[in-house]
């Protein structure tokens, strides 16, 4: 049995005093493939944030284990604790402003080389590479304000390949996008936990969740269920979660 990468220890996370998840435990093994899922307002993005570090608990806490406990070592991190990649709801970064998608991507690298080295011959090619990957070889030099919905996603995709993170964290990243992308982005997800990466997602797309997640975890502030994906998101599951949310509104 290998070690969990992530451990929840009745951990509640919340703005303001005001808690948004409570009491939350359990554990994240390492090259799961977990969704977050529940109705609006239930605390999954907020549980997200905490895995990040972007949330400091408000009581337990939140434990990440060494990817070095993986059976897969290509993918073990050169620091003692293990990186992550977090792709957040919206890009965190003004549109407007004028970077290439060239530029954009290859801020997945800044770990690696900083702000201001200069990138290796490799790190261009694999940069290169990425951006390919993601369907947007030839579009390098556009400026993302220039991108449609579902390219702009797809360069930040990208720059989730350049992380090259052994725990990827994805907060509804299916949204407001054109199927043909979602496809394409799903294949990558696919393959990154082909390879042995950890993927926690939130997702509301039910149908997405039982098509490509084994595992999933209902949240109505409070865990209402986890375990096997078709297990989880039974109609009973889901009149509880509505009913913890009406109760915890009163």
């Amino acid at each position: 049995m290998r070690a969990p990468l992530l451990v929840f220890d009745k951990v509640t996370l919340g703005y303001d005093r005001r808690p948004a998840v409570l009491r939350l435990s359990g554990e994240v093994a390492p090259g799961s493939l977990l969704a977050v899922v529940g109705p609006n307002g239930t605390g999954k993005s907020t549980l997200l944030k905490g895995i990040v570090g972007e949330l400091s608990p408000m009581d337990g806490e939140i434990r990440l284990g060494d990817a070095r406990n993986s059976s897969t070592p290509s993918i073990a991190p050169t620091d003692p604790a293990t990186p992550i990649a977090y792709l957040s709801q919206t890009s965190g970064f003004d549109v407007d402003f004028p970077i290439s998608v060239y530029d954009f991507a290859a801020m997945g690298l800044w770990r690696e080389f900083g702000a201001f080295r200069a990138f290796s011959r490799a790190a261009r090619e694999r940069l290169a590479e990425a951006i390919a990957t993601v369907g947007l070889g030839g579009l390098e030099k556009r400026l993302i304000g220039e991108l449609s919905g579902g390219q702009l996603q797809r360069a930040r995709f990208a720059r989730l390949i350049l992380e090259d993170a052994p725990l990827i964290v994805l907060d509804e990243p299916y949204n407001a996008i054109d199927e043909a992308t979602i496809a394409d982005l799903a294949a990558l997800v696919r393959r990154w936990n082909a390879e042995g990466r950890t993927i926690v997602s939130a997702l509301h797309n039910l149908a997405h969740v039982r098509r490509e997640y084994p595992r999933a975890l209902l949240l109505a502030r409070e865990l209402v269920a986890d375990g096997p994906t078709e297990a989880v998101l039974t109609e009973e599951n889901f009149a509880r979660a509505r009913e913890r949310m009406r109760v915890g509104a009163c």
